[in-house]
């Protein structure tokens, strides 16, 4: 029974593959804004409160980099793990909680401390223990250095800014938190695309970072349809709300195409994600 069911399975992910790679590019994009749109309405109708979708992120974000330790802990390799993404995460959640403490304490401050603490124990251990691993196997597909990300989101966030009663240094620091977040897995998609193979609890990772993506910027489209005054008031007029939701967006679509062959993956019963060629 089991070989059957399995036979057929196989056979149904068959089909549904081909059916994909038959769609021409503008068709396989339109069919990705329509599930997204399906997502983003049923996500409209059973929340009540929009802000949920945040602190879901931040809790889905939390549960990927759980996912990293268990990898180092179980495995005791980082292979295909970019210690650059691990470093512009762990910045982007400092300057985040900073603000936080600068602004207001809620459950966004204590989720993003248990995740930035679980950061830097990953990137302490590959620093550590881990370090001959990395060295060997990742360092020469781990190119993008971080100051080649941190750098630009600084120059933009000096440009485009908050126009709040805050401090402008606190408004530039947000600002270059929401810039970074959008763009810090470059290096990780960077190693992954070298490696053109990812293995499972790394594209997990990943999966799960595309995913807290997907609900961040569900968060933004959903607050501005409420046309809630608060969201008004922290977004504030300008270039800085446009910023923002660009951010929000590319972030998301950066991450799209690793999700794709992701659930590809899945779908076939592979422990690998395999990647074609040009996806970062």
């Amino acid at each position: 029974m089991g070989s059957y069911e399995d036979a057929k399975r196989k056979a149904h992910v068959m089909k549904f593959k081909k059916y994909i790679k038959s769609l021409s590019k503008p068709q396989k994009v339109g069919l990705i804004l329509t599930l997204c749109s399906f997502v983003l309405l049923l996500l409209y109708l059973v929340i009540d409160n929009h802000d949920t979708l945040f602190i879901m992120a931040e809790f889905v974000h939390f549960i990927g980099i759980a996912i990293l330790a268990y990898k180092l802990l179980r495995e005791k390799s980082c292979l295909g793990l970019s210690m650059q993404t691990q470093e512009l995460t762990a910045i982007f959640l400092g300057i985040r909680l900073y603000c936080s403490f600068m602004m207001e304490y809620d459950w966004h401050t204590i989720l993003d401390f248990l995740t930035l603490m679980a950061t830097m124990w990953v990137l302490s251990t590959m620093k550590g223990s881990l370090k001959h691993n990395y060295e060997t196997h990742n360092r020469p597909l781990d190119t993008i250095m971080t100051w080649q990300v941190l750098v630009p989101c600084v120059i933009m966030a000096i440009i485009a800014h908050p126009q709040t009663s805050h401090a402008v240094v606190n408004r530039v620091l947000w600002a270059t938190c929401v810039y970074l977040e959008a763009v810090s897995v470059l290096p990780q998609l960077r190693v992954m695309q070298s490696a053109k193979v990812v293995e499972r609890w790394t594209a997990n990772y990943v999966f799960s970072l595309g995913v807290a993506r997907f609900l961040s910027c569900a968060h933004w489209i959903l607050q501005i349809f409420d046309g809630q005054s608060y969201l008004k008031t922290a977004l504030t007029t300008g270039l800085w709300p446009v910023m923002v939701l660009v951010s929000e967006i590319v972030q998301t679509f950066i991450l799209a195409d690793f999700c794709y062959f992701y659930v590809l993956s899945f779908a076939d019963g592979g422990k690998v994600v395999r990647l074609p060629a040009g996806l970062v």
